[in-house]
């Protein structure tokens, strides 16, 4: 018989003593079928000592039995079975030690977890009920918290929600259980919230991966403005392979015939060094289907392929597209995807060679360029100085005239 409960900061899994304890295993499944606990927190910490917990009202005052909540009695008598709270992570109820009502020892709705071992101060005070089987790790996070001088934790560790695994006893009479958790916690219970443990970390991941994405648009912009990107929401091909570390001797229908068993390859290219033909060690798969993609994905990284353990990825290049074709939303294209033809930033020699070969995906650096724009600016000095020359000569004529 278990119980699941969320926490803002992780998940206990508590099983119980059904047959040992039976009133207060009752009392606490009950309750915990109502949603009784939802947004209450731990509103006391002793660390390796104990954490307390059950009180909706959070004050540490509060808090009545399932008996109660039904219309009876607030308290039920508490149960001594002879357990013992030998372990880190029993599970007790917090039994009050004066008289109520002419009894000793009552119970409402509150209960601890020990936090260290061997805690024989509270062995025959409260009712052990269960223990902690899942989540033992965050019981150490929960002892090592900062609180404040009553022992609250100066960030609330909310219990979210109760999630009833197993429960063998019936309904008392009068018993509704919801349909689901509430949304919200009462108007009560948010008087005296603090913040949220694991709030700040949540409100930094998400700051985090918004800079990251602006960032990243911000750096594709650039990209696109230089000539780099065709388009900066541009995204590569989900049917394409890049496979790397692979041999110089490798050939292109060497691993064409390699991947043709996972389907219909469109296109298989060794990247080689334009000057020597030299291969780069890398090359690019392009299947007909993403599925035989992915399945080539998964079964051929770290495959010995002569003599080299080649290590297969997605492709994260645009290459292929660059200075042809890429998305946009002003022109129909091919198989009904909206293109257009790129040539902003791009000179109208550069367009036509990449026109001519379209088919073949481009390399980061293209050493005929940068001789292209060298041999341009020296031109363009020469001309500059030529034509300097030429303003100079009339002038020295009519000097000499004179």
């Amino acid at each position: 018989m278990s119980v699941l409960i969320e926490t803002s900061i992780g998940d206990l899994v508590i099983d119980l003593y059904t047959e040992e304890a039976p009133l207060t295993t009752k009392n606490f499944l009950k309750l915990c079928k109502l949603k009784y606990y939802n947004f209450s927190r731990i509103h006391r910490v002793e660390p390796n000592y104990i954490a307390q917990m059950g009180d909706p009202q959070g004050t540490g005052h509060g808090g009545q039995s399932i008996f109660g909540v039904l219309g009876g009695a607030r308290y039920f008598p508490a149960e001594h079975n002879g357990f013992k709270h030998s372990e880190r992570g029993t599970v007790s109820m917090a039994v009050t030690q004066q008289q109520v009502r002419g009894q000793d020892g009552v119970a409402g709705s509150q209960f601890f977890v020990t936090l260290a071992d061997n805690l024989e101060y509270l062995d025959g005070r409260h009712t052990v009920f269960g223990r902690v089987v899942e989540g033992l790790g965050l019981l150490d996070e929960i002892s090592a918290m900062l609180c404040d001088q009553a022992g609250r934790p100066l960030m609330d560790v909310l219990l979210r929600h109760t999630v009833v695994l197993d429960d063998p006893f019936d309904d008392p009479p009068g018993l509704v259980v919801p349909e689901g958790s509430p949304l919200l916690p009462s108007l009560e219970q948010t008087r005296d919230m603090r913040i949220e443990a694991g709030e700040e970390l949540r409100v930094a991941l998400a700051d985090e991966n918004e800079m990251r994405r602006r960032e990243a648009r911000a750096q594709a912009l650039t990209l696109e403005m230089i000539g780099d990107l065709p388009y900066a929401d541009i995204k590569p091909a989900e049917n394409v392979l890049f496979v790397c570390k692979l041999n110089p001797l490798t050939q292109d229908d060497d691993l064409r015939t390699i991947f043709a068993r996972f389907g219909e390859i469109l296109s298989c290219e060794v990247m080689r060094d334009r000057e020597t033909d030299v291969s780069l060690g890398y090359a690019f798969v392009e299947f007909k289907d993403k599925q035989a993609c992915e399945e080539a994905y998964f079964k051929m990284d770290n495959v010995l392929v002569d003599d080299r353990r080649i290590h297969v990825d997605f492709s994260q290049s645009v290459g292929k597209y660059k200075g042809r074709w890429v998305n946009s939303s002003r022109d129909k294209g091919v198989d009904g995807v909206l293109v257009r033809r790129a040539g902003r930033y791009r000179h109208s020699d550069r367009g036509e060679r990449d026109a001519r070969d379209g088919a073949h995906y481009d390399m980061v650096f293209d050493a005929r360029d940068l001789r292209r724009q060298r041999r341009g600016q020296d031109d363009q000095k020469t001309r500059h100085r030529s034509s300097s020359r030429r303003s100079r000569s009339p002038r020295r004529q009519r000097w000499d005239k004179r």
